[in-house]
């Protein structure tokens, strides 16, 4: 267990080291790049930080751990859009840049697919319309209209391109492997506490592979780059629901076995993804009050899915 305290507490300073670097990156790419922040928080942040949820959901899969790879899914998807999201408004109150509304609903149109579809079993066929879901969406992400790019003091790199693109992947490698560390540290401390299965795949699993989402958002809310923040959320919530849930229906597909965890689950994530669009909808900024409400709706979801897990 004191190896695990280690890993908990090396692999968070690392995290936070390597959001620094790949915010920075991120921000003058999109500059040199001529496009905006909430594009490449979109297709190149949010989908990036999302590669712990692909790999953990994947792995689980093809070793018949299916139920932990969509509890995986849709623990990562609730914790970015309440727990996340909320700490970032919380921190400063997030403007939400043009396009925002657009993408929110791509994001509950995602999520509500790869609801309907993980019901029951998942298939090689339910796979395929996710892939093919997955590409429908980048373009759609892609070519939705974006304020244009700018480039605050704060966030300016005196680099070259090269230099630029350096940062920005070791950035995200940095912050996608101490994930992995935080994730391995946190569950060994789990089990040598003997907390549940149940608690651990929904909470401290879904939220470690949620960690670079979480620390990248903190940087960047303190820079105020709004479009990054919520790039990087709606669309990593867009590459969790369609690519990472087509990789583990075509890796591991078979029966569920807790069913009443994936109905209520799968609610949930939808409930939280149509929130997010209400909240936008209604005002050009999500306050601190809101990002607080989050935060509370997060506490009671994770309690509602902890319980159905048998904890």
């Amino acid at each position: 267990m004191i190896l695990d305290l280690v890993l908990l507490i090396g692999g968070l300073a690392l995290l936070a080291w390597s959001a620094d670097r790949f915010v920075d990156g991120a921000t003058a790419l999109a500059f040199r790049l001529g496009v905006s922040t909430m594009v490449v928080g979109a297709l190149v942040v949010g989908f990036g930080t999302s590669a712990p949820e692909l790999v953990v959901s994947v792995i689980a899969a093809a070793q018949g751990e299916l139920d932990l790879g969509v509890g995986n899914v849709i623990g990562s998807n609730v914790a970015n859009l309440s727990l996340v999201l909320g700490i970032g408004a919380v921190i400063h109150p997030l403007d939400l840049p043009r396009g925002s509304i657009r993408r929110a609903v791509l994001c509950l149109a995602s999520v509500v697919l790869f609801a309907v579809l993980v019901q029951n079993a998942a298939t090689r066929a339910e796979g395929v319309i996710l892939a093919i879901a997955t590409v429908v969406g980048l373009v759609l992400l892609a070519q939705m209209p974006s304020e244009a790019s700018d480039r605050s003091q704060e966030t300016q790199i005196e680099a070259d391109g090269g230099s630029t693109w350096w940062w920005t992947l070791v950035g995200l490698a940095g912050t996608v492997g101490s994930a992995q560390i935080v994730v391995h540290g946190a569950t060994g401390l789990a089990d040598g506490f003997g907390l549940g299965g149940g608690f651990v795949g929904f909470s401290m699993v879904a939220v470690g592979t949620s960690l670079p989402e979480l620390v990248t958002v903190v940087v960047a809310s303190r820079r105020r780059e709004t479009g990054l923040i919520i790039g990087n959320l709606l669309g990593s919530n867009v590459f969790n629901s369609l690519a990472v849930g087509a990789a583990l229906f075509l890796a591991g597909p078979g029966p569920m076995s807790e069913m009443e965890l994936q109905v209520r689950g799968s609610l949930a994530m939808s409930v939280i993804a149509a929130l997010v669009v209400l909240v936008m909808s209604t005002s050009r900024r999500i306050a601190r009050p809101e990002g607080a409400v989050l935060l509370v709706t997060y506490g009671v979801l994770l309690a509602v899915l902890a319980s159905s897990a048998g904890v």
